[in-house]
C-alpha cells in the first residue's frame, strides 16, 4: 500500500497540529474540579505524608463524634493516620490528641489544607469571614 502525496502531506500537518496543542487551563482546572468531585464521592481527600510530596487523593477520612464534638480520623495510605477535632470556634480543626498542633490554612472558598506532623490534607471546609 502507497500513500500518495497530498494523503501524506495531511497526515503530517495533522500530526504537527497534534503536536503543537498546548493544554486549555480552564479546561485542566475543570478536569483537577471533577477529579476532585471524584474523590470526595469515594470518600477520599488530597493528602501527601511530608511536607515535600505532592497530593494526591489517597487519604480516607472518618466522622465521629464523642461527648466533646465531631472527630475526623485521617488515615494515610501507609497505614499512619492522624485524629482531628472539628472546633466550634472559627479555627477549622485542631489536634484531638497528642502534641503536635494542627495548623490550618484557607485555600479555597471550601478547602482547607492541614498540616500536622509533617503531613498535609486538604479537607472540605464551609469558609466564612475571619473573626476579629
Amino acid at each position: 500500500m502507497t500513500i500518495s502525496g497530498p494523503c501524506l502531506a495531511l497526515a503530517a500537518i495533522l500530526l504537527l497540529a497534534a503536536c503543537d496543542r498546548r493544554p486549555d487551563p480552564g479546561v485542566l482546572a475543570n478536569i483537577e474540579a471533577e477529579q476532585r468531585a471524584a474523590a470526595d464521592d469515594a470518600g477520599r481527600i488530597e493528602c501527601a505524608a511530608d511536607a515535600t510530596a505532592p497530593l494526591a487523593a489517597n487519604c480516607t477520612i472518618e466522622r465521629t463524634a464523642d461527648t466533646e464534638g465531631a472527630l475526623l480520623t485521617v488515615r494515610q495510605p501507609d497505614g499512619g493516620f492522624h485524629r482531628l477535632r472539628i472546633a466550634n470556634d472559627g479555627r477549622g480543626v485542631i489536634a484531638a490528641d497528642g502534641a503536635e498542633v494542627a495548623k490550618v490554612t484557607v485555600v479555597s472558598d471550601n478547602r482547607i489544607e492541614v498540616a500536622i506532623g509533617g503531613a498535609r490534607y486538604r479537607l472540605p471546609a464551609t469558609v466564612g469571614p475571619v473573626a476579629r
